[in-house]
């Protein structure tokens, strides 16, 4: 019988829907509808008597929140997803447990039915930071189509971490006009690259926002930032590599906090590298060698749509020529997309990440495991991946934020690199992180060659430290420790908890990014700036740590700045002020 109540748990993660609507706007009617919802299994919708598009309340430990309740594809009764967004961040666990990134999955939640509506993502915003937010505004962008048309060969695609280097792009005059070999991702984020625009500098005054120029604006955050006892500088994963290294030498310049948006996703994953080092390789010599590829806590096929045709499943590799020759193993809390292409599928239960891969271990080093299932898997199932793992000619393990995410953290990393060692002795073996935002990797790789460490850097000594439970962006909002920040080609308002955005819109905030979003709203000062990879060239680094050099296939609005030019005045502003 339909019960009002039911308990589940709560996992986040990406969604075709939500990657393509980012792009659009996070202010749309459209990034609404996909974003603010709850996946749930078809029984337990029935449970709960709320018909597939119903509202629902979902309350947590951390907070609760009026979202959609939508049918799954897939059979997942007891766990619950939710796209990552604000919705999501309201009611998952804020607490990061010493590695600097909240805990967004395996969450304990309970769902009832509803007849309160889900607020509007401005709405949202609007209610956790206790604040009234000034009008957008909206201009039209006239663009220059006359011209002959113009294929570009070779462009690469800056959403995800693949960087996928084959596109076809072609161009009349200063317009796109198609897209050929993008994933539903990439496309989206090309074609609809003038949607919802900021073009031209603003800044707040009496509530509202009002045009002001470049030298205007950018005095100013020069002014703010040095002004501030502890400013933090937050984001740098989808800009150039270029752009990254001027951010470092502003924050060594102003005493601030450096971080990237790899606290909120595989900050674990570098601390567990750390510890216990990596065994590595290039996405290339995965598709040609590996007969043995494995998804654990992740799912490409929503989140990097083109990896598995690219590198993995659908591949034709050198040596490994075809779908027969390979195997495919999925791990995850629910059946997934990739779930389904997978040779074998293991389901997890959520934060039994750490046991499975110990049981993993034991078994490949020839000791008994005295159990009958580990984390929900039947031991025979374990035994089963630990043969697959033993004989393979060449494995990868490929891991998502189902790992990093979980309770456990930096530790599970730690673990699953030590399984890959382990396994070493008996064939070859390699890891790989799936990384999210295309230039995430540069962050990191930029930070480590210029200052010894990744992410969650500290500069208030005037020398660069790393202690992640206490200097990360994450902490030191959800402490409120800042008191300025300049977010560069990041959304903090839309992606951090609510604690941590409700700080942050008390503080004065700098926003550099092409669009308008939650962050914008909640700025004293919006700079626009171009896009890498579409109307400025640059670099970035590949998940597999390959520095590509990307393309301008067409010219920004009529004087946008690129994150470059945008960042080399402000130094030059900030060294005026302090007479350097």
């Amino acid at each position: 019988m339909p019960t009002s109540k039911i308990n589940v748990t709560l996992v986040t993660g990406r969604s075709l829907d939500q990657g393509e609507a980012l792009d659009i706007g996070k202010i749309t009617e459209r990034y609404f509808k996909k974003v603010a919802v709850i996946e749930l299994d078809e029984e337990d919708l029935k449970k709960l008597g709320v018909t597939n598009g119903g509202t629902v309340e979902i309350k947590t430990a951390y907070g609760s929140v009026v979202a959609f309740a939508v049918k799954s594809r897939f059979k997942h009764q007891g766990v619950a997803f939710m796209p990552m967004g604000p919705w999501a961040n309201i009611v998952c666990d804020f607490n990061t447990y010493g590695s600097g990134m909240p805990t967004f999955k395996g969450v304990e939640a309970e769902v009832t039915a509803t007849e309160k509506q889900p607020l509007t993502t401005i709405n949202l915003l609007k209610e956790y930071c206790e604040i009234e937010l000034p009008s957008i505004i909206q201009e039209k962008i006239k663009v220059n189509e006359e011209g002959e048309e113009k294929v570009h060969e070779a462009v690469i695609c800056t959403f995800c971490g693949c960087l996928c280097d084959d596109l076809q792009v072609k161009v009349k005059g200063n317009k796109i006009i198609e897209v050929r070999r993008a994933c539903q991702l990439g496309r989206s984020k090309i074609l609809h690259r003038l949607e919802n625009r900021i073009l031209s500098p603003l800044m707040k005054e009496e509530g509202k926002f009002i045009k002001v120029d470049y030298d205007t604006a950018i005095k100013k955050t020069a002014e703010i930032l040095v002004n501030a006892s502890y400013p933090l500088l937050y984001g740098w994963s989808s800009t150039s590599t270029e752009t990254i290294r001027l951010g470092i030498e502003l924050a060594e310049l102003v005493g601030a906090a450096f971080d990237n948006t790899s606290v909120m996703c595989h900050g674990p994953t570098i601390l567990g590298v750390q510890e216990a080092g990596t065994v590595a390789a290039t996405l290339g010599k995965i598709r040609n060698y590996a007969d043995l590829i494995i998804y654990w806590g992740c799912n490409p096929v929503f989140a990097h749509p083109r990896h598995l045709a690219r590198y993995s499943a659908m591949a034709r590799g050198i040596y490994v020529k075809t779908r027969k020759e390979r195997k495919i193993v999925v791990v995850d809390v629910r059946e997934t997309p990739t779930a389904k292409i997978a040779d074998l599928f293991i389901k997890i239960k959520p934060n039994s990440d750490y046991e499975l891969i110990k049981a993993l271990r034991m078994i490949i080093n020839d000791l008994d495991v005295e159990v009958d299932e580990v984390g929900g898997v039947p031991l025979e199932k374990i035994y089963e991946l630990a043969d697959l793992m033993r004989s393979a000619k060449y494995g990868a393990l490929l891991f998502g934020l189902g790992v990093t995410m979980t309770k456990g953290k930096g530790r599970n990393i730690e673990e699953v690199i030590r399984l890959v060692q382990d396994l070493n002795n008996w064939t070859k073996f390699v890891l790989l992180p799936m990384r999210g935002h295309y230039n995430v990797v540069g962050a990191n790789m930029a930070s480590l060659w210029l200052t010894g460490f990744p992410y969650a850097l500290d500069f208030a000594r005037g020398y660069p430290r790393h202690n992640p439970g206490v200097t990360s962006a994450t902490e030191l909002l959800l402490n409120g420790e800042v008191d300025a920040a300049l977010i560069v080609a990041s959304d903090p308002a839309a992606h951090f908890p609510a604690v941590a955005v409700k700080n942050l819109a008390k503080i004065p905030v700098i926003t550099i990014d092409p669009k308008w979003n939650m962050t914008c709203l909640i700025s004293e000062i919006i700079i626009p700036s171009a896009y890498a990879g579409i109307e400025c060239e640059g670099s970035a680094y590949r998940m597999d740590k390959v520095v590509l050099h990307l393309k301008k296939i067409v010219d920004p609005p009529p004087g946008i700045l690129s994150d470059e030019a945008i960042l080399k005045r402000i130094i030059k502003e900030v060294k005026k002020l302090r007479r350097l």
